[in-house]
């Protein structure tokens, strides 16, 4: 349904689905402009990096799960209904793909660059404390499964909700609750001191 009906339609279906910005862009994509996927594409890419790297831990899959996350925009861009937001939905896309490129792939590839990236900006002392303190995040974020590790990044470092949080893993709030409590009490075992306090 790209057209001028599918403008109409999103445009109803989005209302509080996502940022102006995005909605408005996201109706332009269900209309078939390549141009506003192109910025759609833009906004997401550093949210969904993120995620699915804190996901699966593995960078070589990171940018194909990403872009087929994205072709799902675009191919598929009719069916978003407004249930949820549409940022939610496009999470809930790429995590349903993540999982399946786990089970396509038998070893995981450990991204060894990880704890050394930092800030331009930071003094020898902020790149030290804070090598130490992604070292240790990482470590202990590393022993939890897939879908706790989902969990803690989409609260933590994407500010979502619970209700959104079991929209994109597909399963019951409780559930997330669950996991989130079960991750929340393994990263404090492993984490002491002030990095345990936000926890």
């Amino acid at each position: 349904m790209k057209g001028k009906v599918g403008l109409i339609a999103v445009r109803e279906r989005g209302r509080g689905g996502g940022s102006d910005t995005e909605m408005v862009l996201f109706a332009r994509v269900v209309g078939g402009d390549r141009a506003a996927f192109e910025e759609l594409y833009g906004l997401y890419h550093p949210r969904l990096t993120r995620f699915l790297l804190n996901l699966i831990r593995r960078p070589t899959l990171v940018e194909e799960v990403l872009d087929d996350t994205m072709m799902v925009v675009w191919n598929r861009a009719d069916s978003f209904n407004g249930a949820s937001k549409l940022s939610t939905w496009v999470f809930a896309i790429a995590y349903r793909k993540a999982m399946k490129g786990l089970k396509r792939q038998d070893e995981a590839v450990e991204d060894k660059d990880a704890e050394n990236r930092v800030s331009d900006a930071a003094s020898p002392e902020d790149v030290s404390a804070r090598q130490r303190i992604n070292a240790l995040l990482m470590r202990a974020m590393d022993e939890l499964s897939p879908a706790h590790r989902a969990v803690v990044d989409l609260t933590y470092f994407h500010d979502l909700g619970y209700r959104e949080i079991a929209t994109i893993l597909e399963c019951p709030v409780d559930t997330v609750k669950t996991r989130m409590f079960h991750a929340r009490r393994h990263l404090r075992r492993r984490l002491s001191g002030a990095l345990s306090d936000w926890i």
